[in-house]
């Protein structure tokens, strides 16, 4: 099973914001079992944005997440983008509408903001693309949005981070299926990466996992991180790579 993940904002690109979120989305896939083929970046602009996602779904993936740009202000246009790029209109969502006038409202209460109108911006929030379902933010006022659009499952989700967590483990993993993969890390006592390239070559090809590698200190140690269905597959990787004279550490 494929994915991609798609972030969004002009403050990845600059690096004024390192893009955790990425890194997040495609840790829990791959748990899930699915390989994260691409992890793709583009800024607050809506034909950017349009572009990329058509280019994804001509890729045919199971599942794409995006992140980021559902908020209230002009440079939020993801929704817009999405909604252009499967040719479908924004629509408002009632129930997105009044879970933004109780959020606002609560803010208001708790002494945060001094205002809870429902002015044009915050209102900006309840459009959805037409058909998609809405994800609730238990953390924000921004929903997400749920859309299957030739066989592809589309999830987007907001850019901050706790909002985003919160809202990929409640709305998104329950969607894309149990089956899940392990991973496990490991240090190899070995002296470059050249030595172990052809064990790890003979470990995929018989075993049928997935391997990375890194160096944590030449000469010394060779960062392994093991993807498979269970442990048993991974006990039986180390034991064949011990057996070929490596020594492994668990853990980094």
């Amino acid at each position: 099973m494929i994915a991609e993940v798609l972030t969004i904002g002009d403050e990845l690109l600059t690096g004024n914001t390192i893009d955790s979120n990425s890194a997040y989305i495609a840790q829990r896939l791959t748990e899930r079992g699915y390989w994260v083929r691409r992890i793709t970046t583009v800024g607050d602009d809506v034909g950017e944005i349009m572009s990329v996602i058509r280019e994804i779904l001509n890729r045919k993936p199971s599942v794409l997440v995006i992140s980021g740009g559902l908020g209230p202000t002009h440079d939020d246009v993801t929704m817009l983008a999405v909604a252009k790029a499967l040719g479908r209109d924004l629509v408002l969502c009632e129930d997105c509408l009044e879970r933004i006038k109780q959020f606002y409202e609560e803010l208001h209460r708790n002494g945060l903001i001094d205002d809870p109108t429902l002015n044009e911006a915050r209102k900006k929030m309840a459009y959805l693309p037409e058909g998609a379902t809405p994800l609730e933010n238990t953390e924000g006022a921004a929903p997400g949005a749920y859309i299957e659009y030739e066989g592809v499952k589309i999830f987007v989700l907001p850019g901050m981070p706790r909002e985003m967590k919160a809202m990929l483990e409640r709305e998104v993993l329950p969607r894309i299926g149990e089956r899940k993969f392990i991973q496990k890390k490991f240090l190899a006592e070995i002296t470059d990466e050249s030595k172990l390239a052809p064990i790890l070559n003979e470990a995929i090809e018989r075993f049928r996992v997935k391997i990375h590698s890194s160096p944590k200190g030449f000469g010394k140690f060779i960062g392994i991180i093991i993807f498979a269905e269970d442990e048993a597959k991974v006990k039986e990787v180390v034991e064949f790579m011990e057996g070929k004279g490596i020594r492994f550490m668990e853990g980094w």
